[in-house]
């Protein structure tokens, strides 16, 4: 058996990490529970500052570049609790885009967020749940990292994979706070839980199990597909998406690692319970996801592959050596704009990291044994297939696309990816680049309490002309219009019937939010439920069969939407008039309603020209509370 460091641990230590005592050769400030803690702090405080624009008005505030996305997982979380305790499905609901409903297994539905933090939503609300979640998740994935890379046994009697917890800590919560984790923490729930990486990692590592061992027992393989399973499971619910590509990721590491000639002893070793364990895994996520599955991809409302060009939202080549721009560098005006939109700088590295990334990959590789370096180079070559396929069908440079085909190509069309985004796989980087960072750090920590340091304010220096550009900054966010009276109160009850239509005036889409956001109210405080046409979610109805934003507009729809976004209300005919109130009778709506405060994602809306549309279409309103509002006729629309 190899003595260099393994990402499949030994027969002594597969399963549980080390956690106690003081492993061989660990250097480096606090050891045991103290550093820990002292590395939970830190990343709390640095999750806390990341939104701390939200922390100043959790139910009021809202992320500037991405307030959309925010209302959606607010609603979502709203919604579950609601069918938990109502006994509703909470993958499929006829309350949103009436009468059709929304397929939320083809969505980011977040059950298991929505379910676990149900308690929370009923006592605090939507928003603020929201932003307790968003906190625990970028404070959860440095932690989580920082944890597995100290705590990872290796071949050599289970001395963690980084000895030093100064260095894991840098490492982890350089993961935790890289540049795509502070992009998608623009309202993105789902990409921020990137402390399911970690966990799924350790239990990919674990599958070895231990030999002899009886299943269902410590380090058994049966064991170890089963938690497994529960894993992937969970992971599915909350990052699809994330979830395909650490499979992905973990296949490509493990099978570069695995064609190494100083670990063929060890892999025909763990073949036959790595294959019995990934059968549990298997049978145990099948069952648990039957049903999602189904619904995913059978069920009512799917649609296949996405609406969003995968040539635009394609990694630029350029964006690699770019400064993210909600950082230290970014604030400083060094950012450049080249991501599709704020939420997606999933490189953006700077050109001084990639250097050091570089130099630390050259440092270890000069210093490692024959078994260290085949875990580098699966490292290497996992980073590289992954930088190369976030650069999507087209390469791209400066923004703009080029007639250069890449090795994305082929697989743009293929299931799975038809519904993916390129420039996301990306993010696979981050990790590789973190893992490097700590063994350097660490390598570097020993040769100095060794007296062997060379050269050691050197890579100090980089260390720090490479990472205090990344630092952080705190999101931008707005002050959000408020839910209106008529809602909060629960007038609207006087005016609709549990379960019937309320049509929001401008009808509810991603960069119209409002009608969402106060159906996640009424939920939330218990006051029933009614149901809203269209919303934002992902349905069919886009070209060739793929999904769209939203719901295929109908004529009010688009009419009022382009009043919202223009401020502009054109002449209102007859024929206008006539299908208001055909669209009103397809939507079964009981009454509509403007507030006078409507809230724009993207643009700034006119409630007075709405108010001067919606009247014109549908007749003179009435005023409840704070809004105004159009019953239904006696005689129906």
């Amino acid at each position: 058996m190899p003595t260099a460091p393994s990402p499949l641990p030994d027969s002594a230590a597969t399963d549980r990490p080390v956690t106690s005592g003081r492993p061989r050769g660990r250097v480096g400030g606090p050891t045991g529970w103290r550093a820990d803690l002292v590395v939970a702090a830190v990343a709390v405080a640095l999750a806390g500052w990341v939104t701390s624009g939200l922390w100043a008005g959790p139910n009021s505030r809202a992320i500037t570049v991405n307030s959309s996305d925010q209302a959606l997982f607010e609603w979502l979380l709203g919604y579950g609790g609601y069918a938990l305790t109502h006994g509703e499905n909470p993958l499929f609901t006829y309350l949103l885009n009436a009468p059709d409903g929304v397929n939320l297994a083809v969505n980011t539905s977040i059950t298991v967020y929505a379910v676990l933090f149900a308690p929370l939503t009923f006592l605090i609300g939507p928003p603020a749940t929201f932003l307790v979640i968003l906190t625990l998740n970028l404070a959860g994935t440095g932690f989580a990292w920082y944890w597995l890379l100290c705590r990872l046994p290796t071949g050599d009697g289970g001395a963690p994979f980084v000895p030093s917890r100064l260095a894991a800590a840098v490492g982890g919560l350089f993961c935790g706070f890289a540049p795509a984790m502070v992009s998608h923490a623009n309202a993105h729930l789902n990409w921020t839980a990137g402390w399911l990486v970690p966990i799924i990692v350790w239990r990919v590592l674990a599958l070895r199990g231990r030999p002899g061992a009886r299943p269902l027992t410590r380090g058994g393989w049966a064991r170890n597909g089963l938690i497994l399973g529960v894993a992937v499971s969970a992971a599915f619910s909350i990052a699809a998406e994330g979830l395909f590509f650490t499979a992905l990721a973990c296949g490509v590491f493990l099978g570069v690692w695995a064609l190494d000639r100083s670990r063929a002893a060890e892999v025909r070793d763990a073949l036959p319970r790595l294959l019995r364990a990934l059968a549990v895994t298997a049978v145990v996520a099948t069952t648990l996801l039957a049903y999602p599955l189904w619904l995913h991809f059978f069920g009512p409302q799917v649609f296949h592959g996405t609406g969003f060009d995968a040539r635009v939202h394609s990694e630029d080549v350029l964006a690699y050596g770019a400064f993210p721009e909600r950082s230290l560098a970014g604030v400083a005006g060094l950012g450049t704009g080249l991501a599709p939109n704020e939420t997606e700088e999933n490189s953006f590295f700077g050109v001084p990291l990639l250097v050091l990334t570089v130099g630390c990959l050259m440092l270890l590789w000069r210093a490692a044994d024959p078994g260290r370096r085949a875990t580098l180079r699966a490292l290497a070559v996992t980073a590289a297939v992954f930088a190369v396929l976030s650069l999507g069908p087209r390469l791209k440079i400066g923004g703009t696309i080029t007639d250069v085909p890449l090795p994305y190509a082929p697989l743009a069309g293929a299931p799975v990816f038809n519904a993916a985004l390129p420039a996301r796989l990306a993010m696979v980087v981050t990790p590789v680049i973190g893992i490097l960072l700590a063994l350097t750090l660490s390598l570097l920590l020993t040769r100095r309490a060794a007296g062997r340091a060379r050269y050691g304010r050197w890579w100090a220096a980089a260390f720090v002309a490479a990472l205090l550009p990344l630092a952080p900054a705190s999101l931008l966010t707005v002050e959000r219009e408020p839910i209106p009276d008529f809602i909060t109160s629960g007038a609207w009850r006087d005016h609709v019937s549990q379960g019937g239509v309320l049509a929001p005036v401008p009808f509810t889409l991603d960069v119209l939010p409002d009608g969402q956001r106060w159906q996640a109210y009424a939920f939330a405080h218990r006051q029933g439920e009614f149901a809203i046409p269209s919303g934002f979610f992902l349905g069919p109805g886009g070209p060739d069969g793929r999904g769209r934003i939203g719901p295929v507009p109908r004529a009010t729809n688009a009419l009022l939407h382009e009043v919202a976004r223009t401020g502009v209300v054109p002449p209102i005919t007859d024929a206008d008039r006539a299908a208001a109130r055909a669209d009103l009778r397809y939507w079964d709506a009981e009454a509509v309603v403007l507030a006078d405060r409507v809230h724009g994602a993207k643009f700034p809306v006119d409630a007075e020209a709405l108010l001067t549309a919606t009247t014109e279409l549908l007749g003179p309103p009435q005023r409840i509370a704070d809004v105004w509002l159009w019953p239904a006729p006696e005689g129906g629309w």
